[in-house]
C-alpha cells in the first residue's frame, strides 16, 4: 500500500510540479490570446461573407462574442488548478468549483450579450431577463465565494500526522487518475458536439448547449471522484462534525450539476443555492470545531 502511494505521490509532484504548472499558465495566456484574435477574424470574415456555415452561430454574429473564447481557455486552466488542489482539502477544492461555475456564468454573458434586444419591452423578452439573471448572479455568487473563502482563511491548520499523510496521498492519487479521465471526456464532448453540429441533420433548436458541452459531464465525474474521496475519509476520521461538512460539499456539487438541466432564473438560483449551503456547511462545522 505505502509503495502505490509513494507511486502517486511521486507522479503528483511530477506532472503538477511548479515548473509545469507555470508553463501550462504561460500556454493558458498565448491560447486565450490567439483565441480571441482567431475568434474575431471569423466574426469579421462572416460578416463580409467569406465563408458560409450551414448553421446557425450566433458567437459570430458580434465582436463582443469573441470574448467567448479566452474565457473558455481560462475555465480549462481552471479545472487544472481544481486537480491540482483537489489533494490540499475538501474546502478548497469546493471553493474552486464555485470559481469556476461563476467564470461559466460570466462567460455565457458575453454570448448571449449580442442576442439582447433593445427596441422591446425589456422583461417581455427572454435573452433580456436571462442577462438579469445572469448579472445578478455574478454579482451575488462574487459576494458569497468571498464570504467563503474568508471563513475558510480561518480553518486551523492541522499537522499531518501519518493517517493524515495517507488519505492525501489518496487523494493525489484520484487526481492523477482524474487529469486523463477528464482530458478523454473533454475530447469526446467537444468531438461530439461538432459531429452533433456539421454532421446531423439536428433542428437548430434541438442542438446541445454550448455552454454546457463537457461541463455536464465534468460536473457528474466531479461527483464520483468527490463521493470517492468522502468514502476515503471515513477510513481516516471518525468526527461527526468532518464527515457531515464532506458529504455537504457533496451536495453542494450535485447542485451544480443539477443546474446545467435548468434553464433561466432556476439555473442561478441552483448555482447560488449550492453555494450558500456550502457557505453555511462550513459556518456550522467552524461553530462545532470551536466549541470542541
Amino acid at each position: 500500500m505505502n509503495k502505490s502511494f509513494n507511486f502517486f505521490d511521486i507522479t503528483f509532484e511530477k506532472i503538477f510540479s511548479d515548473k509545469n504548472r507555470k508553463l501550462v499558465e504561460r500556454a493558458t495566456l498565448w491560447l486565450s490570446i490567439t483565441g480571441f484574435i482567431i475568434h474575431l477574424i471569423l466574426i469579421y470574415s462572416k460578416k463580409f461573407n467569406l465563408f458560409h456555415i450551414p448553421f446557425e452561430a450566433r458567437l459570430l454574429d458580434d465582436p463582443i462574442s469573441a470574448i467567448y473564447t479566452p474565457f473558455s481557455i481560462i475555465l480549462i486552466y481552471e479545472i487544472y488548478l481544481l486537480i491540482v488542489f483537489l489533494p490540499r482539502s475538501f474546502t478548497t477544492s469546493v471553493s474552486k468549483q464555485f470559481e469556476i461555475i461563476s467564470l461559466i456564468i460570466i462567460r455565457r454573458i458575453f454570448g448571449d450579450i449580442p442576442r439582447v434586444e433593445l427596441d422591446v419591452n425589456w422583461l417581455e423578452f427572454a435573452a433580456n431577463r436571462q442577462l438579469i439573471y445572469d448579472l445578478s448572479g455574478v454579482l451575488i455568487l462574487y459576494f458569497l465565494i468571498y464570504m467563503f473563502n474568508k471563513r475558510r482563511e480561518i480553518l486551523p491548520k492541522k499537522s499531518l500526522d501519518e493517517r493524515l499523510k495517507r488519505f492525501v496521498s489518496s487523494k493525489k492519487a484520484v487526481s492523477v487518475m482524474l487529469l486523463p479521465v477528464l482530458i478523454f471526456t473533454s475530447i469526446y464532448s467537444v468531438t461530439s458536439w461538432f459531429i452533433e453540429l456539421f454532421l446531423t441533420s439536428l433542428n437548430p433548436a434541438e442542438f446541445t448547449d454550448m455552454n454546457a458541452v463537457f461541463y455536464n459531464e465534468f460536473f457528474t465525474i466531479l461527483i464520483l471522484a468527490d463521493v470517492f474521496i468522502l468514502l476515503l475519509s471515513f477510513q481516516y476520521t471518525e468526527r461527526y462534525s468532518q464527515l457531515i461538512r464532506n458529504t455537504g460539499f457533496v451536495i453542494c456539487t450535485i447542485l451544480i450539476r443539477l443546474s446545467f438541466a435548468a434553464t433561466g432564473l432556476t439555473n442561478i438560483l441552483l448555482i447560488i443555492t449550492s453555494v450558500i449551503f456550502g457557505l453555511l456547511i462550513l459556518r456550522i462545522y467552524q461553530a462545532i470545531e470551536k466549541e470542541t
